[in-house]
């Protein structure tokens, strides 16, 4: 998981002093992996501006296309830049660096004679400026994100610190700004304003059109399905600047303005969502097992065989996508979607992990789900959603449809004093029970228990083992003491164990090397070995590995 500082920072009221270096290793203390820290557009020293796309000229005498442009920098003169990209048009918003400015890769802007003109700077793309991989053209800024000669620096992010994490499968939930940004206040023992709770500004439904219906018809591996239906989106509105540095600050690419809205808040809160374009739906949409013989051609165009075991999203025709990994061709939203269905929804995770090595197929979506998303999430997240749609693309809220299956009891109970039994040292019942809310726990007493109920984000929490580890951790691994354990009274070798280490020794002195064999070996083995039928080396392997279950 790859996540920004300022994005932290706007989720924590984390001081301003604290490097990305700094969190990281209190991250790395409570028991997350920071593998690196990176500096956006590290290496790039001096100054880059926002330039306006005044003229164009096509240079047809060279062997591959090449553009004169004049762009306006702020400056008394347009620049005139020579460029190769054809990805911006005249009035597009772009990124200049003038002569003197150093990109990353140590390479310095100069003023140069060029395909029969002087190039008085470069246009960028992300790639050059140090910000991404994409180079497949120059960086066209929103419109009216800025006007002409404005610093580019703080609109494109440069600067910031990213935090790249690698999630174990148990911790899923910090797959997500949300679940980075609780533990970044809980390492802190600072207060953690979660987003989920912000008050919802989703306007009320409009009455000219039903929400489209939805169901579940296996709710042992849907238990929670919803769909929301917004109309008369502008599929030509761009996505905001701000949300394209995010995006591409946690390694994914702008699309478009619907697609980017979907991964952006998932990357916020954890949730996965899908768009389908509303006009190619027929009937209601479902969560159901695949029927026998069925196929699905999914928005990747690989024609997929499905299996009976298959959780797929369905309407009237048949499969429509293959649940919380990957939709389906026919009814992905395309440039001129204008009415979308917004699905958000909680699959199980072994259904879906079993799908994704059925069909070798691992997206976004499917890594969340296989490690286990937040059960309460998919109305918030699809909400949250909404309202940037309606926000950002001029859509019209329609409404929500919805089926959930009631939600199971997680109480666990647990010693009190069991933390520190396990730890060794001395951990207070109060700092069992502070660490243990911090993680969003509800604790209550009862003698000389505690009775925990997990948070719906933390589908690995079900023992009191868990609950121990999850106090542990948060007090510090770095605090546990250092003893070697102490050997019972009156026991040493056995007879058999003292000849065995004498014989040992004794032949590696002779210079021989001793193999380790494998630990379950056949009749065949031990007949060749000359092994009498009694000689208790000579050991089943049926009846070994039935021991062992």
């Amino acid at each position: 998981m790859r996540i920004s500082m300022s994005w932290i920072r706007e989720l924590t009221n984390v001081s301003a002093d604290q490097t990305g270096r700094d969190i990281a290793e209190h991250l790395i203390n409570a028991g997350l992996e920071v593998e690196t820290v990176e500096t956006v557009g590290e290496g790039l020293s001096g100054p880059i501006v926002v330039g306006k796309v005044l003229e164009i000229e096509e240079l047809t005498e060279f062997k591959k296309p090449i553009r004169w442009c004049q762009v306006d920098t702020g400056a008394a003169q347009p620049r005139g830049i020579i460029c190769g990209a054809r990805n911006f048009v005249v009035g597009d918003l772009v990124v200049v660096a003038p002569p003197g400015t150093t990109l990353p890769g140590d390479f310095t802007i100069t003023a140069r004679e060029t395909y029969g003109h002087v190039s008085d700077g470069m246009i960028c793309s992300e790639r050059e400026l140090g910000l991404g991989d994409d180079h497949g053209g120059i960086i066209v800024l929103p419109p009216a994100t800025a006007e002409p000669g404005i610093d580019a620096v703080a609109i494109l992010g440069v600067t910031d610190e990213i935090l790249d994490i690698a999630i174990t499968p148990d911790r899923g939930y910090a797959l997500s700004a949300r679940g980075i940004a609780r533990e970044v206040a809980i390492a802190y023992n600072l207060p953690f304003a979660d987003p989920v709770d912000r008050p919802e500004t989703l306007p009320a439904p409009a009455k000219d059109r039903a929400p489209v219906h939805c169901a579940s018809d296996d709710l042992d591996v849907c238990p929670l399905f919803t769909l929301r239906t917004i109309t008369g989106i502008d599929s030509a509105r761009p996505t905001p600047q701000w949300m394209i540095n995010r995006l591409r600050d946690s390694g994914m690419r702008s699309v478009s303005l619907a697609v980017d809205i979907t991964n952006y808040v998932m990357l916020e809160l954890g949730q996965p969502l899908h768009a389908f374009d509303l006009d190619t739906l027929k009937g209601a949409v479902r969560a159901d097992l695949a029927k026998p013989g069925e196929k699905l051609e999914t928005i990747d165009h690989m024609t997929r065989e499905l299996s009976t075991d298959d959780l797929t999203i369905r309407d009237d025709r048949g499969a429509i996508g293959l649940a919380g990994t990957m939709g389906g061709a026919q009814t992905e939203i395309t440039d001129t979607t204008t009415n979308i269905a917004l699905e958000s929804a909680f699959f199980a995770p072994d259904i879906v992990a079993r799908m994704g090595r059925r069909h070798r197929l691992t997206s976004e979506a499917s890594r969340r789900f296989e490690r286990g998303i937040d059960r309460a999430l998919a109305p918030v997240a699809s909400a949250r959603a909404s309202e940037l749609l309606v926000e950002l693309a001029g859509g019209t809220y329609q409404g929500m449809t919805a089926v959930e299956a009631p939600m199971p009891d997680r109480a666990i109970r647990l010693a009190q004093d069991l933390p520190a039994q396990v730890a060794g040292m001395d951990i207070p019942t109060t700092t069992t029970k502070t660490k243990l809310e911090a993680i969003g726990c509800t604790v209550e007493t009862d003698g000389t228990d505690f009775v925990v109920t997990p948070p719906t984000w933390r589908l690995d929490i079900s023992d009191p083992a868990d609950l121990v580890e999850e106090v542990v951790r948060l007090v510090g691994y770095s605090n546990l003491p250092s003893t070697l354990p102490t050997a019972p009274a009156g026991h040493g070798l056995t007879h058999a164990q003292r000849l065995r280490r004498r014989i040992g020794t004794t032949l590696a002195a002779r210079g021989m090397v001793e193999v380790l064999s494998y630990p379950f070996t056949s009749q065949a083995d031990a007949d060749s070995l000359r092994w009498g039928s009694d000689d208790p080396r000579r050991v089943d392997t049926k009846a070994r590995q039935s021991a062992i279950r």
